[in-house]
C-alpha cells in the first residue's frame, strides 16, 4: 500500500501542474488589511470581501484608526459581507486589542493571533502563511471536502484535517497544499456537482462520483 505522505506528494504535485498560479484572492497592501480581509472571509465568498474592502481600509485602514469607529458605521461598509453584524463586532474589538496590546502591529505568532476575536485555527494559519511566509495550513470547507473525498483525511473535523494534513505535507509546503487544494474545489471538486469526468487525480481519487 502507497505511504500516505507519498501519496499527498504526488496529489499536490498534479494539482500545481494543474493550478500553478494558485494563490490568495482577497485584495490586501499590508498584514493588517489581509487579517481584516481574513476574517470578513468567513462564511462568505472573496468577490463579496474585496467589494467591502476598499471602503473599509481607506477609512480605517489601521488598528489605531478602526478602533475608534462605531460599531454600526463598520456594519454598514461590510453589510454585502455574510454575518456582517458579528463581524463588525469582532473587527472593533480586534483593533481595540492590536492597538492596546501589540503596538497597531499585527502578530506573527500563531498562538497570539488566536487571541484575537474573530480569529479561528483557518484564519491563523492563513495569517501566518500569506502575511508572514510562515508555515500554516487553514482548512476552509473547500480545503475540507476535497481533503476527504480524496482519502487524506477520515472525517469531517476541520482540526483533525489540520493536523492530519500538517503530518503527510512538509511544513513548507503547508501554504501552497491549502492553495491547490482550495482551487481545486472551486474550480473541479464541487461541493454539489464535482466534475469527476476532467479531475487530473481521477484515477486516485478514493470518491469517484461520477
Amino acid at each position: 500500500m502507497e505511504k500516505k505522505s507519498t501519496r499527498t506528494e504526488k496529489i499536490l504535485s498534479y494539482l500545481q501542474e494543474e493550478y500553478p498560479d494558485a494563490d490568495t484572492r482577497l485584495n490586501f497592501a499590508n498584514t493588517f488589511e489581509l487579517l481584516v480581509a481574513v476574517v470578513l472571509s468567513a462564511q462568505s465568498n472573496d468577490d463579496q470581501v474585496n467589494k467591502a474592502t476598499p471602503q473599509l481600509f481607506k477609512m480605517y485602514g489601521t488598528p489605531d484608526k478602526m478602533a475608534k469607529a462605531s460599531q454600526e458605521e463598520l456594519e454598514e461598509l461590510i453589510r454585502g459581507v455574510g454575518l456582517y453584524r458579528n463581524k463588525a463586532r469582532h473587527l472593533l474589538e480586534m483593533a481595540s486589542v492590536l492597538a492596546e496590546d501589540y503596538q497597531g502591529e499585527v502578530p506573527a505568532n500563531f498562538e497570539d493571533l488566536l487571541k484575537l476575536p474573530g480569529v479561528g485555527r483557518k484564519s491563523a494559519n492563513v495569517i501566518m502563511t500569506v502575511g508572514f511566509d510562515k508555515p500554516g495550513l487553514g482548512v476552509d470547507t473547500h480545503v475540507q471536502r476535497v481533503a476527504y473525498r480524496l482519502g487524506l483525511v477520515s472525517d469531517h473535523n476541520p482540526a483533525h484535517t489540520e493536523a492530519a494534513l500538517k503530518e503527510q505535507i512538509a511544513p513548507a509546503q503547508w501554504g501552497k497544499a491549502h492553495h491547490l487544494l482550495i482551487a481545486h474545489g472551486r474550480q473541479v471538486c464541487k461541493a454539489r456537482k464535482p466534475n469527476c469526468g476532467i479531475c487530473i487525480l481521477n484515477d486516485i481519487c478514493e470518491q469517484n462520483m461520477d
